[in-house]
């Protein structure tokens, strides 16, 4: 009998298990896998969110089949092998529909009929297959464009540098390691629309079609029943059309395409959020021109001032913008003394663990730059020489990637400043910047040439500290969308970017030291002020911590010379620049992480706190050794005829030691004075500063640093008389 019941449920099992898989299948979501990285088909936007041809249409798809989708993006071959394994249930990745993925997949009716193409840089025409003799053809590994070129390469004399991903493919041509690519037509032509430096000057070759698929012989067969016809339905109402003119439209292969045609904008031009504070505070750089500079007048202009000042009006929220510098800006934010950043920065995946970004509001290339004079054409004659490039940067990525490839070596700065004035005394054979930032530097009379096509590096964004302020960026979203609308965006790029603009020194001369003078010396006046005030405030309260802690470091009780001891040691151990960014930055992060409340600290009174401890600490070594200068026997004389330790000190012991330290003091005080230049670093306009912003703005360093040497000169010149002539007082 058990075994009739058992035969009888073998017979029925694959009829339950029809029934039973198709009843899951319909409650199920269904998993869909797509490539990563293959725009226009599937690529993430500025907000990290996947859209493109194939996205596009599976959600058209989804909606009208009634699907409840899941998508992932784990690439090609991954894609590929999730299927077959069963761990996704259709793929939708640009697929190419071939007789031996016919063996293993079910697929629908063509969505996308393919064609491949050869690409070059737009400057060298390449208009057929023989003009490709003796040259390097790139393509991605494993593709049909590199089976195509396989059959090709013999009868044409051209060699094939196979490339795993696209990225690599494009840097390489930009770079001028290889002198054209093959790749999918829409690919090429997407790029294009986003502004690369392409030009398609051949006819493309037909290759196939692009289908949805699913495992053979699997429960899923039916969603290609579902795709098909949705498709058909898509193409009959002309929803198809519009999804291919969105990612791909009519392509004319010009490179005169407006700034803003590059952005990918989600902001909506007719909403505006809502306020929450009365003024928001704005930091940015302070010598990043022509993003951000001083103009003749000390006023901030620049790119990024024009757009967060026009959003700021469309949007109607009041800001206040303050300038102390990329490195101080950023700290400003995640301390939370300001609300936001807009400084040319750019949108990472790790500083967006940090912060949180709006839209893309400008596309950044990088480009190498050299002497007019000089023999450096291609990144092969870089073997042996030195490029300079500032640290951090996505240049410097860049340039890390491919130093061994072409055998330079990297000089890294913090300063544009500084890199180019290294380049023009010949200490740099080239420097690699963002393109703006050397046209502009160009356009206001640098002797300089780019020889080679800029690299796409990147977007800049405008910032927030992550979780923080949601309305700024959804004000600062919806203000760019509008002014991309009405064109103003572009109006503000051209006013920056246009070889026929004005010089921004359009008043006096600032090629000579006069000139300098005369147009900069308010400004030069106001950094002087703040640094003698920064120096003379920090050093009278030094020389109460001084005296306390010199005191207490020539005490007779051992515990006070300990906690004396342990002073100095750890304020003198520390460089200033830690001391001030961690009073600065460190102690208001602090506070947050311990109560939730933000506590900002005033750049100038952090200033005076680490240059009062630091010069407290050397002046407290100073006062010990000026009483130890002074004869023991005279405090053990005093003592021996009753006078107390403290009459002691006070009548006989300091004044001798006063006059000890009296020149010491002075010379204290000169070095407080010099340091102050290093509190610049947390943002801070004094007058080093201040000749750094000058120089941003019309590149004349060595005159400027000139200015600034001899303000200093005099000063210290004058500071060292008066040490010198209460030294003759005292003696």
């Amino acid at each position: 009998m058990k075994k009739k019941i058992l035969a009888i449920m073998l017979t029925l099992f694959p009829i339950w298990s029809l029934f039973l898989g198709q009843s899951a299948k319909a409650d199920d979501t269904i998993d869909i896998v797509f490539d990563s990285t293959y725009a226009p088909f599937e690529f993430q936007d500025t907000n990290g969110d996947y859209k493109g041809i194939d996205v596009a249409i599976i959600q058209e798809i989804a909606k009208r089949s009634g699907w409840k989708s899941k998508n992932t993006y784990p690439g090609f071959d991954a894609a590929v092998n999730a299927v077959q394994a069963g761990q996704a249930d259709a793929i939708m990745a640009g697929m190419t529909i071939t007789e031996a993925r016919k063996d293993v997949f079910s697929f629908s009716d063509p969505y996308f009929e393919t064609s491949i193409v050869i690409a070059t840089l737009s400057k060298n025409k390449i208009s057929h297959y023989s003009d490709l003799k003796d040259k390097t053809i790139g393509v991605k590994n494993g593709t049909v464009a590199q089976s195509f070129l396989e059959d090709l390469k013999d009868e044409h004399g051209f060699t094939i540098k196979a490339f795993d991903t696209g990225t690599e493919m494009y840097n390489s041509l930009s770079a001028g390691a290889i002198d054209a690519v093959m790749d999918d037509t829409p690919v090429i032509q997407y790029a294009i629309s986003q502004g690369q430096d392409l030009a398609i000057n051949m006819e493309s070759e037909s290759v196939g079609s692009f289908g949805f698929a699913v495992k053979k012989g699997s429960a899923n067969e039916s969603l290609v029943t579902d795709f098909n016809k949705a498709l058909k339905a898509m193409k009959a109402d002309g929803t198809y059309d519009k999804i291919l003119a969105e990612y791909i439209g009519e392509n004319d292969n010009s490179t005169e395409t407006s700034a803003s045609s590059s952005l990918t904008l989600t902001g909506n031009v007719l909403n505006k959020a809502t306020p929450l504070k009365t003024t928001y505070t704005i930091v940015s750089d302070s010598s990043f021109a022509p993003f951000e500079f001083q103009d003749d007048s000390n006023t901030y202009v620049g790119i990024d001032m024009d757009i967060i000042k026009a959003i700021a009006e469309h949007q109607g929220f009041d800001l206040e913008i303050q300038n102390p510098g990329f490195d101080a800006a950023l700290n400003a934010i995640q301390s939370g003394q300001a609300d936001g950043m807009i400084a040319g920065m750019s949108i990472t995946d790790e500083r967006k663990k940090t912060f949180d970004f709006s839209d893309a509001y400008y596309t950044a290339n990088a480009i190498l730059a050299v002497p007019k004079d000089s023999d450096i054409k291609t990144y092969e004659d870089l073997k042996g020489k030195t490029v300079g490039v500032k640290n951090g940067t996505a240049s410097q990525s860049f340039l890390e990637e491919y130093k061994d490839q072409y055998g330079y070596s990297i000089k890294t700065f913090s300063e544009a400043s500084a890199m180019y004035d290294s380049l023009n005394t010949g200490a740099l054979a080239a420097v690699m910047d963002d393109e703006p930032i050397v046209k502009y530097a160009i356009n206001q009379g640098q002797n300089l040439a780019t020889p080679i096509a800029g690299t796409p590096i990147g977007q800049y964004g405008f910032a927030v500290k992550k979780g923080s302020n949601p309305e700024l960026i959804e004000m600062f979203n919806n203000g760019l969308a509008a002014l991309v609308e009405s064109g103003e965006y572009d109006k503000i790029l051209a006013k920056y970017f246009s070889e026929t603009e004005e010089s921004t020194n359009q008043g006096v001369d600032e090629t000579t030291i006069s000139g300098l003078l005369k147009n900069n010396w308010q400004q030069l006046l106001k950094g002087l002020g703040i640094t003698l005030s920064l120096a003379l405030i920090s050093f009278a309260i030094a020389i109460l911590i001084g005296i306390l802690f010199g005191l207490m470091a020539a005490s007779p009780f051992k515990i006070l010379r300990l906690i004396a001891s342990f002073f100095v040691d750890v304020v003198r151990g520390i460089p200033l620049m830690i001391v001030a960014a961690f009073i600065f930055w460190g102690i208001p992060n602090l506070i947050e992480s311990l109560t939730g409340q933000q506590s900002p600290i005033n750049d100038f009174v952090a200033g005076v706190i680490a240059l009062s401890l630091n010069s407290g600490a050397y002046i407290a070594e100073i006062v010990r050794g000026g009483i130890e200068a002074v004869p023991v026997g005279q405090m053990e004389a005093s003592r021996s005829l009753g006078i107390s330790y403290s009459k002691t000190m006070k009548r006989i012991i300091l004044p001798q030691a006063t006059k000890i330290m009296l020149p010491n003091f002075i010379n204290q005080f000169v070095i407080t004075l010099k340091d102050t230049t290093i509190i610049s670093a947390i943002g801070l306009v004094e007058l080093f500063q201040t000749g750094k912003i000058i120089i941003a703005r019309n590149y004349q360093s060595f005159r400027m640093y000139a200015i600034l040497a001899v303000l200093y000169l005099i000063i210290i010149t004058l500071l060292t008389r008066l040490a010198k002539g209460l030294e003759k007082r005292n003696k």
